[in-house]
């Protein structure tokens, strides 16, 4: 088993990247966030991997945390959710938000992913509330996003940044009730703008 791959970023795509092994290039599926961080074709890369057999199939999807990986491990217990669906979900939200949507039952959240529906988000919940509730490591402090921060997220998606970008910069700004909401979605176009 493949359990990670450490080399030379070869190529990017939407939905995949191409790393440079010790003479051999492995393609490895990656939600589209990660491929953002990783950085520019020809820097050096660690990710933890899964490969996934299937009968007319053999992939391999990387992460570039423990706990991406495991929540991805624990995305595809799920019925009707597959290795595809499990990165649409990694892609659209940070692992800890995810986590933390799913703990705490937030269907609505998780409906805003392409591709998951109301039954879905459900069986999500009800399959894996427990699971993640014992992986404190994937409920980190921080992790939440506050109720008051969901329009400041929807307006960074609406301005063209990915779920996940918005939610990392808006993890970086002041919150509460006594911060407006044009004020946290200036300190997050700030914290997008310098990175």
């Amino acid at each position: 088993m493949i359990t990670g791959v450490r080399g030379l970023l070869e190529a990017v795509s939407d939905s995949f990247v191409v790393v440079a092994v010790g003479g051999v290039s492995l393609k490895v599926f990656t939600p589209n966030a990660t491929i953002e961080d990783l950085g520019k074709v020809g820097d050096a890369v660690r990710l933890h991997t899964q490969l996934v057999v299937r009968e007319d199939d053999i992939s391999l999807y990387g992460f570039p945390t423990t706990q991406g990986l495991r929540l991805f491990q624990l995305l595809v217990t799920v019925s009707g959710i597959g290795p595809k669906s499990a990165l649409g979900l990694l892609g659209a939200e940070t692992p800890e938000a995810l986590a933390v949507a799913i703990v705490s039952g937030n269907t609505q959240r998780l409906q805003k992913v392409p591709g998951i529906g109301k039954k879905t988000a459900e069986r999500l919940v009800l399959e894996l509330r427990e699971k993640m509730q014992k992986e404190s490591d994937l409920l980190k402090e921080g992790a939440v996003l506050h109720p008051e921060q969901d329009d400041a997220l929807d307006a960074l998606v609406a301005l063209g940044y990915t779920p996940a970008q918005a939610q990392r910069a808006l993890g970086q700004a002041p919150s509460g009730k006594s911060v407006s909401l044009e004020d946290r979605v200036r300190h997050a176009l700030q914290k997008l703008a310098s990175s």
